[in-house]
């Protein structure tokens, strides 16, 4: 992804001086509530997930994953000799949830790492607090390009793809192949807002152009209006960037009118819990990092892992597949340091790469050391009409 407008000065500033971490520089941040480091007890984890609001199937699916990793290592006698404990609580899809969550898991329950996030307003306030006390904070599934953009920190790592990536991977051959004429429907927040910025400047450089961009608030249900203005434009495409409970709203009323046919439909992304939840109504191409039918090594074992927890969605999909390997990463990173303290593992992590065997996907994937991002495939995907799934 580019790093345009992101200087190295730029990203460290504000947590580390620009001089680089020597001997005369300072790390900020209470470490007082980080004090668990240093004692023989279990490593203390706080997931910030949501339960409700937009993203809350999203945010359980997040925390099925991440609690598997955590179960899988702890049966192995956990990291360093200690095993790991956690503590959760719901975010609410809200940032001054988020940033409340966050204060108390770190203030009061003395959290060494924070974990969590799909909408990206919530992610941005938890960095801010993360960021304020020194804590590592993994933000599983936020896929606004702001993420590891102008709102990056040293102590954020994302493990999603961002709306850039998703976007790359499927608006050249769509302007070519299909046709110029795009709408954008965009969730007026700043992953929708960075979304379909960056789709609108990958359309008009292929050549295409925007004829109208309608901006749909959070927890809209009835798409009325914005489907009636479709018919009007007679677009070419439409791009989606509208998330969580929002899109499943969208698809069963884009569906019911047969809007699908005759008008080609771009969806950024699908999360797993929104296509499980309404399958029948799902339509046109979208973005993921990861699915559970991937003929490569390690799919089908992690499928049946996951089956054995015995949660509401019988098989995993890209969300629990991030928090997972996030989780996953985060354990061996202090192996690697051979200690839980904060500035080692960062460096750990920012030198991550991960095979594609390891990752069970198509190419192996690294951590860009500059906006904390994971590097990774991404797949384009479209609805199977006969599902082996039940």
């Amino acid at each position: 992804m580019s790093k345009k407008g992101i200087s190295r000065r730029r990203f460290v500033g504000g947590t580390v001086a620009a001089a680089g971490l020597t001997g005369a520089t300072t790390f900020f941040g209470p470490w007082k509530h980080n004090t668990v480091y240093a004692q023989n007890k279990p490593i203390k984890l706080g997931l910030t997930c949501d339960a409700s609001g937009q993203y809350g199937d999203s945010g359980q699916d997040d925390l099925r994953g991440i609690k598997m990793a955590i179960d899988e290592i702890n049966a192995k006698g956990g990291v360093l000799g200690r095993k790991i404990a956690f503590v959760t609580a719901d975010t609410e899809t809200t940032p001054a949830t988020g940033s409340r969550v966050a204060e108390r898991f770190i203030t009061r329950e003395d959290c060494t790492v924070l974990f969590g996030a799909v909408h990206s307003g919530v992610a941005n306030a938890i960095t801010q607090v993360a960021a304020k006390y020194g804590t590592i904070y993994m933000n599983t599934n936020s896929s606004a390009p702001s993420e590891a953009g102008e709102n990056c920190s040293r102590v954020k790592f994302v493990w999603d793809g961002n709306g850039t990536n998703f976007s790359k991977a499927a608006v050249k051959n769509a302007v070519q192949g299909i046709g110029k004429n795009w709408l954008l429907l965009t969730n007026d927040y700043v992953w929708g807002h960075t979304t379909s910025n960056s789709t609108k400047a990958l359309v008009e450089a292929a050549g295409g152009k925007i004829i109208d961009n309608l901006l749909v608030p959070q927890n809209t249900r009835d798409f009325t209006s914005y489907l009636l203005k479709v018919q009007q434009l007679k677009p070419d495409v439409v791009a989606t960037a509208i998330g969580g409970d929002d899109i499943k709203a969208l698809r069963t009323q884009v569906s019911s009118l047969n809007l699908e046919k005759g008008i080609a439909w771009i969806n950024n992304q699908q999360d797993w819990p929104d296509v499980w939840g309404a399958p029948d109504s799902l339509f046109g191409v979208f973005g993921t990092t990861w699915y559970h039918k991937l003929k490569l090594p390690g799919v089908d074992d992690f499928v049946k892992r996951w089956q054995a927890t015995k949660g509401p969605i019988p098989v995993p999909g890209n969300v629990s597949y991030n928090g997972y390997m996030a989780t996953r990463e985060l354990f061996r990173a202090m192996e690697r340091a051979g200690s839980t303290n904060n500035i080692k593992v960062i460096k750990e992590l920012e030198n991550l790469k991960v095979s594609a065997v390891e990752r069970m996907q198509h190419f192996d994937a690294y951590m860009d050391p500059v906006t904390h991002q994971m590097q990774q495939t991404i797949y384009l995907a479209r609805r199977n009409m006969k599902p082996a799934d039940k």
